[in-house]
Protein backbone atom coordinates (compact mmCIF):
# COMPACT_ATOMS: atom_id res chain seq x y z
CA UNK A 1 0.00 0.00 0.00
CA UNK A 2 2.26 2.81 -1.09
CA UNK A 3 1.66 5.35 -3.30
CA UNK A 4 4.50 5.90 -5.40
CA UNK A 5 5.85 3.87 -8.12
CA UNK A 6 9.77 2.96 -7.42
CA UNK A 7 11.94 6.12 -8.15
CA UNK A 8 14.29 4.98 -11.06
CA UNK A 9 16.48 7.49 -11.01
CA UNK A 10 17.41 7.06 -6.87
CA UNK A 11 21.34 7.32 -6.49
CA UNK A 12 24.05 6.29 -3.84
CA UNK A 13 23.02 6.21 -0.21
CA UNK A 14 23.63 2.40 0.17
CA UNK A 15 25.38 2.94 3.42
CA UNK A 16 22.13 4.48 4.66
CA UNK A 17 20.11 2.00 3.31
CA UNK A 18 22.19 -1.28 5.10
CA UNK A 19 21.84 0.59 8.53
CA UNK A 20 17.92 0.74 8.29
CA UNK A 21 18.33 -2.44 6.97
CA UNK A 22 20.08 -4.00 10.24
CA UNK A 23 17.43 -2.20 12.38
CA UNK A 24 14.17 -3.69 11.05
CA UNK A 25 12.44 -7.13 11.86
CA UNK A 26 14.63 -7.64 15.36
CA UNK A 27 12.92 -10.49 17.37
CA UNK A 28 10.88 -10.50 20.39
CA UNK A 29 9.70 -6.66 19.89
CA UNK A 30 8.80 -3.83 16.99
CA UNK A 31 11.46 -2.77 15.31
CA UNK A 32 11.07 1.30 15.12
CA UNK A 33 13.35 3.51 13.35
CA UNK A 34 13.42 6.92 11.96
CA UNK A 35 15.23 9.09 9.01
CA UNK A 36 15.76 12.63 9.54
CA UNK A 37 17.38 15.11 7.85
CA UNK A 38 17.17 18.65 6.04
CA UNK A 39 13.94 19.56 4.60
CA UNK A 40 14.74 18.35 0.56
CA UNK A 41 18.04 15.98 1.44
CA UNK A 42 15.61 13.08 0.05
CA UNK A 43 13.82 10.90 2.95
CA UNK A 44 11.25 10.43 1.50
CA UNK A 45 13.18 8.66 -1.49
CA UNK A 46 15.21 6.80 0.87
CA UNK A 47 12.62 4.60 2.70
CA UNK A 48 10.38 4.20 -0.76
CA UNK A 49 13.78 2.71 -1.83
CA UNK A 50 14.03 0.80 1.27
CA UNK A 51 10.20 -0.61 0.70
CA UNK A 52 10.96 -1.65 -2.29
CA UNK A 53 13.83 -3.70 -1.55
CA UNK A 54 12.17 -5.22 1.64
CA UNK A 55 9.08 -6.06 -0.58
CA UNK A 56 11.06 -8.03 -3.07
CA UNK A 57 13.01 -9.42 -0.39
CA UNK A 58 9.92 -10.51 1.17
CA UNK A 59 7.03 -11.67 -0.78
CA UNK A 60 4.17 -11.93 1.86
CA UNK A 61 5.56 -8.39 4.11
CA UNK A 62 2.52 -6.34 3.95
CA UNK A 63 3.60 -2.90 3.65
CA UNK A 64 1.52 -0.11 4.39
CA UNK A 65 2.98 3.88 3.89
CA UNK A 66 0.64 6.30 5.78
CA UNK A 67 1.71 10.33 5.40
CA UNK A 68 1.39 12.02 8.34
CA UNK A 69 2.31 15.65 7.46
CA UNK A 70 -1.60 16.42 9.22
CA UNK A 71 -4.43 14.96 11.12
CA UNK A 72 -6.62 14.27 8.14
CA UNK A 73 -4.06 12.48 5.34
CA UNK A 74 -3.40 10.43 8.25
CA UNK A 75 -6.54 9.71 9.02
CA UNK A 76 -7.46 9.47 5.39
CA UNK A 77 -4.63 6.66 5.22
CA UNK A 78 -5.34 4.92 8.30
CA UNK A 79 -8.75 4.47 6.75
CA UNK A 80 -7.76 3.52 3.53
CA UNK A 81 -4.86 1.00 5.18
CA UNK A 82 -7.55 -0.94 7.15
CA UNK A 83 -10.31 -0.88 3.74
CA UNK A 84 -7.95 -2.61 1.37
CA UNK A 85 -6.80 -5.34 4.56
CA UNK A 86 -10.27 -6.23 5.39
CA UNK A 87 -10.61 -5.66 8.34
CA UNK A 88 -14.03 -5.90 9.67
CA UNK A 89 -16.07 -2.76 11.78
CA UNK A 90 -13.76 -0.02 9.86
CA UNK A 91 -16.96 0.82 7.69
CA UNK A 92 -18.90 2.05 10.96
CA UNK A 93 -19.70 5.39 11.16
CA UNK A 94 -18.00 6.06 14.54
CA UNK A 95 -15.63 3.73 14.35
CA UNK A 96 -11.66 4.77 16.06
CA UNK A 97 -9.88 3.74 12.69
CA UNK A 98 -6.58 3.79 14.34
CA UNK A 99 -7.40 1.71 17.18
CA UNK A 100 -8.87 -0.87 14.62
CA UNK A 101 -5.59 -1.21 12.42
CA UNK A 102 -3.34 -0.86 16.18
CA UNK A 103 -5.02 -4.21 17.12
CA UNK A 104 -4.97 -6.02 13.19
CA UNK A 105 -1.04 -5.46 13.60
CA UNK A 106 -0.24 -6.91 17.06
CA UNK A 107 -2.46 -9.80 16.60
CA UNK A 108 -0.22 -12.81 15.38
CA UNK A 109 -2.95 -13.51 12.19
CA UNK A 110 -1.36 -9.52 10.99
CA UNK A 111 1.89 -12.04 9.67
CA UNK A 112 5.03 -9.80 8.35
CA UNK A 113 4.08 -5.99 8.20
CA UNK A 114 6.47 -2.91 7.73
CA UNK A 115 4.50 0.68 8.50
CA UNK A 116 5.85 3.66 7.36
CA UNK A 117 4.75 7.24 8.54
CA UNK A 118 6.10 9.76 6.26
CA UNK A 119 6.64 13.38 6.98
CA UNK A 120 5.98 13.00 10.48
CA UNK A 121 7.14 16.52 10.87
CA UNK A 122 4.44 17.81 13.98
CA UNK A 123 5.06 15.94 16.76
CA UNK A 124 2.23 18.04 18.71
CA UNK A 125 -0.26 14.99 16.55
CA UNK A 126 1.84 12.20 18.38
CA UNK A 127 2.45 13.49 21.96
CA UNK A 128 0.51 16.31 22.71
CA UNK A 129 0.24 16.71 26.43
CA UNK A 130 -3.05 18.87 26.43
CA UNK A 131 -5.01 16.18 24.76
CA UNK A 132 -5.75 12.75 26.74
CA UNK A 133 -3.35 10.06 26.08
CA UNK A 134 -5.95 7.96 24.70
CA UNK A 135 -5.92 10.55 21.74
CA UNK A 136 -2.05 10.68 21.27
CA UNK A 137 -1.22 9.13 17.87
CA UNK A 138 1.86 7.48 19.69
CA UNK A 139 -0.98 5.06 21.72
CA UNK A 140 -1.98 3.78 18.27
CA UNK A 141 1.73 2.16 17.26
CA UNK A 142 0.69 -1.48 16.97
CA UNK A 143 3.24 -3.80 18.80
CA UNK A 144 4.32 -7.31 17.29
CA UNK A 145 7.42 -9.29 17.19
CA UNK A 146 6.97 -9.55 12.82
CA UNK A 147 6.58 -5.48 12.80
CA UNK A 148 8.94 -2.96 11.84
CA UNK A 149 7.96 0.92 12.00
CA UNK A 150 9.65 3.47 9.79
CA UNK A 151 9.07 7.56 10.66
CA UNK A 152 10.27 9.89 8.18
CA UNK A 153 10.90 13.29 9.81
CA UNK A 154 13.21 16.77 9.02
CA UNK A 155 12.94 17.47 13.05
CA UNK A 156 15.84 15.31 15.17
CA UNK A 157 13.81 16.14 18.33
CA UNK A 158 11.10 14.07 16.89
CA UNK A 159 12.79 11.50 15.74
CA UNK A 160 14.30 10.95 19.19
CA UNK A 161 10.91 10.84 20.38
CA UNK A 162 9.85 8.26 18.33
CA UNK A 163 12.39 5.67 17.88
CA UNK A 164 15.00 6.35 20.32
CA UNK A 165 18.64 5.62 19.47
CA UNK A 166 17.35 3.86 16.18
CA UNK A 167 18.14 7.96 13.87
CA UNK A 168 19.47 7.44 10.86
CA UNK A 169 20.39 11.06 9.73
CA UNK A 170 21.00 11.63 6.29
CA UNK A 171 23.78 13.70 4.86
CA UNK A 172 24.36 15.93 1.99
CA UNK A 173 24.93 13.43 -0.99
CA UNK A 174 29.04 13.75 -2.48
CA UNK A 175 29.64 15.46 -5.68
CA UNK A 176 29.63 11.75 -7.86
CA UNK A 177 26.24 10.72 -6.50
CA UNK A 178 25.16 13.90 -7.14
CA UNK A 179 26.34 14.68 -10.40
CA UNK A 180 24.97 10.94 -11.47
CA UNK A 181 21.42 11.71 -10.23
CA UNK A 182 21.66 14.94 -12.70
CA UNK A 183 22.86 12.72 -14.92
CA UNK A 184 19.85 10.43 -14.52
CA UNK A 185 17.08 13.32 -14.26
CA UNK A 186 18.28 14.97 -17.49
CA UNK A 187 16.88 13.90 -20.65
CA UNK A 188 19.60 14.67 -23.20
CA UNK A 189 23.34 13.98 -22.31
CA UNK A 190 23.84 17.26 -24.59
CA UNK A 191 22.95 18.98 -21.80
CA UNK A 192 25.65 18.62 -20.08
CA UNK A 193 28.18 19.07 -22.47
CA UNK A 194 30.57 21.29 -19.65
CA UNK A 195 31.76 19.26 -16.88
CA UNK A 196 32.61 22.47 -15.50
CA UNK A 197 29.10 23.56 -15.30
CA UNK A 198 28.00 21.08 -13.65
CA UNK A 199 30.36 21.18 -10.53
CA UNK A 200 28.98 24.60 -10.03
CA UNK A 201 25.56 24.01 -10.64
CA UNK A 202 25.87 21.28 -8.21
CA UNK A 203 27.96 22.89 -5.36
CA UNK A 204 24.99 26.27 -5.91
CA UNK A 205 22.64 23.72 -5.17
CA UNK A 206 24.79 22.21 -1.90
CA UNK A 207 24.16 18.82 -3.50
CA UNK A 208 20.34 18.70 -2.14
CA UNK A 209 18.68 15.70 -4.35
CA UNK A 210 15.48 17.89 -4.93
CA UNK A 211 17.09 21.22 -5.80
CA UNK A 212 18.87 18.79 -8.48
CA UNK A 213 15.86 17.40 -9.61
CA UNK A 214 14.10 20.62 -9.90
CA UNK A 215 17.10 22.05 -11.69
CA UNK A 216 16.58 19.25 -13.84
CA UNK A 217 12.99 19.48 -14.84
CA UNK A 218 13.51 23.19 -15.47
CA UNK A 219 16.06 22.72 -17.76
CA UNK A 220 14.00 19.68 -19.67
CA UNK A 221 11.10 21.54 -19.69
CA UNK A 222 12.93 24.35 -21.36
CA UNK A 223 15.44 23.16 -23.42
CA UNK A 224 18.39 25.38 -21.87
CA UNK A 225 21.15 23.49 -20.86
CA UNK A 226 23.30 23.47 -17.37
CA UNK A 227 25.42 26.72 -17.78
CA UNK A 228 22.39 28.37 -18.61
CA UNK A 229 20.44 27.50 -15.79
CA UNK A 230 24.14 28.27 -13.09
CA UNK A 231 23.50 31.86 -15.10
CA UNK A 232 20.22 32.07 -14.05
CA UNK A 233 21.37 31.68 -10.09
CA UNK A 234 23.95 34.13 -10.72
CA UNK A 235 20.76 36.91 -10.77
CA UNK A 236 19.67 39.18 -7.68
CA UNK A 237 18.53 37.35 -4.63
CA UNK A 238 14.52 37.72 -5.74
CA UNK A 239 15.25 36.11 -8.70
CA UNK A 240 17.39 32.87 -7.39
CA UNK A 241 14.05 32.37 -5.21
CA UNK A 242 11.81 32.83 -7.90
CA UNK A 243 13.68 29.69 -9.74
CA UNK A 244 14.41 27.65 -6.73
CA UNK A 245 9.87 28.06 -6.38
CA UNK A 246 9.45 27.08 -9.75
CA UNK A 247 6.92 24.11 -9.60
CA UNK A 248 7.29 20.34 -11.28
CA UNK A 249 6.35 17.60 -11.58
CA UNK A 250 7.07 14.70 -9.98
CA UNK A 251 5.30 11.67 -9.26
CA UNK A 252 7.17 10.47 -6.16
CA UNK A 253 6.16 13.23 -3.94
CA UNK A 254 2.34 14.21 -2.90
CA UNK A 255 0.13 16.21 -4.76
CA UNK A 256 -1.21 18.16 -2.01
CA UNK A 257 2.03 19.09 -1.16
CA UNK A 258 4.46 22.17 -2.93
CA UNK A 259 7.42 20.58 -4.79
CA UNK A 260 9.64 23.49 -5.03
CA UNK A 261 12.65 23.29 -2.57
CA UNK A 262 12.24 27.23 -1.81
CA UNK A 263 8.85 26.04 -0.07
CA UNK A 264 10.07 22.73 1.13
CA UNK A 265 11.46 24.17 4.31
CA UNK A 266 8.67 26.49 5.21
CA UNK A 267 6.69 23.54 6.48
CA UNK A 268 9.23 22.97 8.79
CA UNK A 269 9.36 26.40 9.88
CA UNK A 270 6.07 27.19 10.43
CA UNK A 271 6.38 24.11 12.94
CA UNK A 272 9.55 25.90 14.52
CA UNK A 273 7.51 28.79 14.81
CA UNK A 274 4.37 26.95 16.37
CA UNK A 275 6.40 25.06 19.13
CA UNK A 276 9.41 26.72 19.80
CA UNK A 277 9.02 30.78 18.86
CA UNK A 278 13.02 31.60 19.93
CA UNK A 279 14.34 29.47 18.00
CA UNK A 280 12.37 30.91 15.20
CA UNK A 281 13.23 34.30 16.24
CA UNK A 282 16.81 33.14 16.16
CA UNK A 283 16.40 31.82 12.68
CA UNK A 284 15.25 35.23 11.21
CA UNK A 285 17.40 37.23 12.70
CA UNK A 286 19.76 34.52 10.99
CA UNK A 287 18.49 35.59 7.42
CA UNK A 288 19.46 38.83 7.84
CA UNK A 289 23.34 38.42 8.91
CA UNK A 290 25.95 36.39 6.80
CA UNK A 291 25.37 32.97 6.77
CA UNK A 292 28.65 31.70 8.07
CA UNK A 293 30.46 31.91 11.36
CA UNK A 294 27.53 33.69 13.65
CA UNK A 295 28.71 33.67 16.71
CA UNK A 296 26.07 32.83 19.69
CA UNK A 297 26.55 35.65 21.63
CA UNK A 298 24.61 37.52 18.69
CA UNK A 299 21.51 35.87 19.58
CA UNK A 300 19.37 37.86 21.61
CA UNK A 301 19.30 36.33 25.56
CA UNK A 302 15.61 34.51 25.70
CA UNK A 303 13.92 33.76 28.91
CA UNK A 304 16.56 31.13 30.21
CA UNK A 305 19.72 29.76 29.61
CA UNK A 306 17.68 26.54 28.99
CA UNK A 307 15.46 28.47 26.79
CA UNK A 308 18.26 29.54 24.73
CA UNK A 309 19.81 25.90 24.65
CA UNK A 310 16.48 24.33 23.33
CA UNK A 311 16.17 26.61 20.74
CA UNK A 312 19.38 25.99 19.08
CA UNK A 313 18.57 22.60 19.57
CA UNK A 314 15.81 23.02 17.39
CA UNK A 315 17.42 24.75 14.41
CA UNK A 316 20.41 21.89 14.47
CA UNK A 317 17.72 19.21 14.86
CA UNK A 318 16.25 20.46 11.57
CA UNK A 319 19.72 20.65 10.27
CA UNK A 320 19.14 24.52 9.64
CA UNK A 321 22.19 25.31 11.38
CA UNK A 322 25.51 23.10 12.47
CA UNK A 323 27.68 24.21 15.38
CA UNK A 324 31.33 25.02 14.41
CA UNK A 325 32.95 22.29 17.35
CA UNK A 326 36.11 24.26 17.91
CA UNK A 327 34.32 28.50 18.67
CA UNK A 328 31.18 26.68 18.65
CA UNK A 329 29.96 29.81 15.97
CA UNK A 330 27.19 28.68 13.82
CA UNK A 331 26.73 28.13 9.85
CA UNK A 332 23.16 28.28 8.89
CA UNK A 333 22.38 26.18 5.42
CA UNK A 334 23.03 28.53 2.50
CA UNK A 335 20.15 27.76 0.83
CA UNK A 336 17.36 27.93 3.91
CA UNK A 337 19.67 31.39 4.76
CA UNK A 338 17.87 32.22 1.09
CA UNK A 339 14.46 31.19 1.55
CA UNK A 340 13.83 32.52 5.10
CA UNK A 341 15.00 35.80 3.75
CA UNK A 342 12.00 35.48 1.07
CA UNK A 343 9.85 34.39 3.15
CA UNK A 344 10.16 37.18 5.60
CA UNK A 345 9.77 39.26 2.54
CA UNK A 346 7.07 37.93 1.26
CA UNK A 347 5.73 38.66 4.87
CA UNK A 348 6.62 42.14 5.22
CA UNK A 349 8.70 41.20 7.78
CA UNK A 350 12.01 41.47 6.18
CA UNK A 351 12.49 45.12 6.73
CA UNK A 352 11.63 44.87 10.77
CA UNK A 353 14.06 41.67 10.87
CA UNK A 354 16.66 43.90 9.31
CA UNK A 355 16.38 46.56 11.51
CA UNK A 356 16.17 44.24 14.85
CA UNK A 357 19.66 42.47 13.44
CA UNK A 358 21.32 45.99 13.08
CA UNK A 359 20.24 47.17 16.57
CA UNK A 360 21.71 43.94 17.50
CA UNK A 361 25.03 44.69 16.32
CA UNK A 362 24.97 48.01 17.23
CA UNK A 363 24.92 47.01 20.98
CA UNK A 364 27.35 44.19 20.48
CA UNK A 365 29.77 46.66 18.46
CA UNK A 366 29.56 49.26 21.38
CA UNK A 367 33.16 49.15 22.61
CA UNK A 368 35.39 49.20 19.67
CA UNK A 369 38.84 48.84 20.33
CA UNK A 370 41.99 46.89 20.41
CA UNK A 371 41.66 45.10 23.81
CA UNK A 372 38.39 43.37 22.49
CA UNK A 373 39.63 42.83 18.79
CA UNK A 374 38.92 39.25 18.71
CA UNK A 375 35.77 39.89 19.98
CA UNK A 376 34.52 42.46 17.38
CA UNK A 377 36.01 41.30 14.52
CA UNK A 378 33.69 38.10 14.67
CA UNK A 379 30.97 40.01 14.01
CA UNK A 380 32.12 42.26 11.05
CA UNK A 381 31.10 40.05 8.13
CA UNK A 382 27.96 40.12 9.79
CA UNK A 383 27.80 43.65 9.85
CA UNK A 384 29.00 43.91 6.48
CA UNK A 385 25.89 41.63 5.13
CA UNK A 386 23.52 43.72 6.91
CA UNK A 387 24.49 47.25 5.94
CA UNK A 388 24.65 45.63 2.06
CA UNK A 389 20.71 44.26 3.05
CA UNK A 390 19.35 47.80 5.14
CA UNK A 391 16.34 49.82 4.22
CA UNK A 392 18.24 53.32 4.10
CA UNK A 393 15.61 55.74 4.81
CA UNK A 394 14.57 59.05 7.20
CA UNK A 395 14.60 56.48 10.18
CA UNK A 396 17.74 54.83 9.48
CA UNK A 397 19.80 56.20 12.36
CA UNK A 398 20.81 52.81 13.81
CA UNK A 399 21.96 51.95 9.97
CA UNK A 400 24.05 54.59 10.22
CA UNK A 401 25.50 54.62 13.26
CA UNK A 402 26.56 50.81 12.52
CA UNK A 403 28.28 52.19 9.64
CA UNK A 404 29.97 54.42 11.36
CA UNK A 405 31.49 51.63 13.61
CA UNK A 406 32.27 49.55 10.97
CA UNK A 407 34.66 52.32 9.93
CA UNK A 408 35.55 52.34 13.23
CA UNK A 409 36.72 48.69 13.66
CA UNK A 410 38.26 49.09 10.26
CA UNK A 411 40.35 51.84 11.08
CA UNK A 412 41.09 50.17 14.38
CA UNK A 413 42.10 46.76 12.35
CA UNK A 414 44.55 49.03 9.82
CA UNK A 415 42.46 48.77 6.76
CA UNK A 416 42.58 52.24 6.48
CA UNK A 417 41.25 52.11 2.50
CA UNK A 418 38.49 50.13 3.61
CA UNK A 419 37.53 52.84 6.50
CA UNK A 420 37.28 55.22 3.82
CA UNK A 421 33.92 54.31 2.52
CA UNK A 422 31.65 54.37 5.38
CA UNK A 423 33.34 57.23 6.62
CA UNK A 424 32.86 59.19 3.78
CA UNK A 425 29.16 58.17 3.84
CA UNK A 426 28.57 58.88 7.28
CA UNK A 427 29.99 62.30 6.85
CA UNK A 428 28.05 63.24 3.46
CA UNK A 429 24.79 61.60 5.84
CA UNK A 430 25.39 63.99 8.60
CA UNK A 431 26.50 66.79 6.58
CA UNK A 432 22.87 66.56 4.97
CA UNK A 433 20.85 65.47 7.94
CA UNK A 434 22.68 67.37 10.58
CA UNK A 435 23.95 70.29 8.93
CA UNK A 436 27.81 71.19 7.73
CA UNK A 437 28.60 72.69 11.40
CA UNK A 438 27.58 69.61 13.62
CA UNK A 439 29.68 68.31 15.89
CA UNK A 440 28.71 64.39 14.66
CA UNK A 441 30.00 65.35 10.92
CA UNK A 442 33.10 66.67 12.56
CA UNK A 443 34.09 64.14 14.08
CA UNK A 444 33.66 61.66 11.12
CA UNK A 445 35.23 64.30 9.33
CA UNK A 446 38.41 63.64 11.47
CA UNK A 447 38.64 60.09 10.95
CA UNK A 448 38.34 60.10 7.16
CA UNK A 449 41.20 62.68 6.75
CA UNK A 450 43.04 60.39 9.43
CA UNK A 451 42.74 57.38 7.40
CA UNK A 452 43.92 59.44 4.21
CA UNK A 453 47.02 60.43 6.23
CA UNK A 454 47.64 56.43 7.15
CA UNK A 455 47.19 56.16 3.22
CA UNK A 456 50.16 58.26 2.58
CA UNK A 457 47.32 60.75 1.07
CA UNK A 458 48.95 64.05 2.57
CA UNK A 459 47.03 66.66 0.04
CA UNK A 460 43.50 65.25 0.64
CA UNK A 461 44.16 64.94 4.60
CA UNK A 462 45.59 68.35 5.23
CA UNK A 463 42.88 69.87 3.19
CA UNK A 464 39.99 67.59 4.96
CA UNK A 465 41.79 68.25 7.87
CA UNK A 466 42.29 72.17 7.74
CA UNK A 467 38.09 72.58 7.12
CA UNK A 468 37.68 70.24 10.40
CA UNK A 469 39.89 72.73 12.44
CA UNK A 470 37.91 76.12 10.70
CA UNK A 471 34.75 75.19 11.63
CA UNK A 472 35.33 73.47 15.27
CA UNK A 473 37.06 77.16 16.19
CA UNK A 474 33.58 78.43 15.06
CA UNK A 475 31.56 76.66 16.34
CA UNK A 476 33.03 75.19 19.50
CA UNK A 477 35.88 77.57 20.13
CA UNK A 478 39.35 77.17 20.45
CA UNK A 479 39.16 75.68 23.97
CA UNK A 480 36.97 72.62 23.16
CA UNK A 481 38.75 69.16 23.64
CA UNK A 482 37.58 68.78 19.89
CA UNK A 483 39.46 71.63 18.62
CA UNK A 484 42.44 70.71 20.25
CA UNK A 485 42.39 66.96 18.93
CA UNK A 486 41.55 68.80 15.72
CA UNK A 487 44.56 71.25 16.21
CA UNK A 488 46.79 68.29 17.33
CA UNK A 489 46.05 66.00 13.90
CA UNK A 490 46.50 69.14 11.67
CA UNK A 491 50.05 69.34 13.25
CA UNK A 492 50.56 66.04 12.73
CA UNK A 493 50.05 66.01 9.00
CA UNK A 494 51.75 69.64 8.83
CA UNK A 495 55.37 67.59 9.96
CA UNK A 496 54.82 64.35 7.46
CA UNK A 497 54.32 66.89 4.79
CA UNK A 498 57.87 68.84 5.92
CA UNK A 499 56.38 71.56 7.25
CA UNK A 500 57.97 71.53 10.17
CA UNK A 501 57.50 75.45 11.40
CA UNK A 502 53.66 75.65 10.60
CA UNK A 503 53.40 72.32 13.14
CA UNK A 504 55.58 73.25 15.89
CA UNK A 505 53.83 76.57 16.07
CA UNK A 506 49.75 74.81 16.30
CA UNK A 507 51.37 72.33 18.75
CA UNK A 508 53.04 75.38 20.68
CA UNK A 509 49.30 76.87 20.64
CA UNK A 510 47.61 73.68 21.49
CA UNK A 511 50.05 73.43 24.26
CA UNK A 512 49.14 77.29 25.33
CA UNK A 513 45.93 75.97 25.75
CA UNK A 514 46.36 73.00 27.46
CA UNK A 515 48.40 74.83 30.13
CA UNK A 516 45.14 77.40 30.43
CA UNK A 517 42.94 75.17 30.66
CA UNK A 518 44.33 72.02 32.55
CA UNK A 519 47.42 73.23 34.04
CA UNK A 520 51.13 72.10 33.77
CA UNK A 521 51.18 69.04 35.53
CA UNK A 522 48.38 67.77 33.69
CA UNK A 523 49.06 64.64 31.90
CA UNK A 524 47.45 65.36 28.65
CA UNK A 525 49.54 68.94 29.34
CA UNK A 526 52.41 66.97 29.63
CA UNK A 527 51.71 64.51 26.61
CA UNK A 528 51.75 67.99 24.48
CA UNK A 529 54.90 69.23 25.94
CA UNK A 530 56.96 66.06 25.29
CA UNK A 531 55.79 66.13 21.66
CA UNK A 532 57.01 69.99 21.09
CA UNK A 533 60.22 68.60 23.12
CA UNK A 534 60.61 65.63 20.55
CA UNK A 535 60.34 67.76 17.69
CA UNK A 536 62.36 70.22 18.98
CA UNK A 537 64.80 67.86 19.48
CA UNK A 538 65.18 69.29 23.07
CA UNK A 539 65.49 67.32 26.47
CA UNK A 540 64.60 69.52 29.49
CA UNK A 541 64.25 72.82 28.32
CA UNK A 542 60.64 74.04 28.16
CA UNK A 543 60.14 75.48 24.38
CA UNK A 544 59.85 78.94 23.84
CA UNK A 545 57.34 80.77 21.88
CA UNK A 546 57.54 80.56 18.16
CA UNK A 547 57.82 84.03 16.21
Amino acid sequence: MVPFERNTSFTSRESELKRLRQALFTRNRTAKVAITGLGAIGKTQLALELVYRIRAEHKNCSVIWIPATNKESLEQAYLNAAGQLGISGCEEEKANIKRILRDYLSSESAGQWLLVFDNADDIGIWVNKSTPESDRLIDYLPKSSHGSIIFTTPDKKTAVRLAGRNVVEILEMDEASSRQLLENCLFGQGLLRSQGDATALLARLTYLPLAIVQAAAYINTNGIRVGDYLSLLEEQEEDIIDLLSEDFEDEGRYRDLKNPVATTWLISFEQIRKHDPLAADYLSLMACVDAKNIPQSLFPPGQSRKKETDAIGTLQGYSFIAKQSASSAINIHRLVHLAIRNWLRTEGLLPDWTDRAIARLVEMLEDVGHNNRVTWKSYMPHVNYALSVRHTGENDREGLYLLWKYGLCLYCDGRHREAEAPFEQVMETRKTKLGADHPDKLTSMAYLASTYRNQGRWAEAEELQAIELEICTKVLGPRHPDTLVSMKNLAFIWKDRGRHGDALGLMQTRFDLRQQILGVGHPYTVSTLSTLKAWRGESDQLPVQES
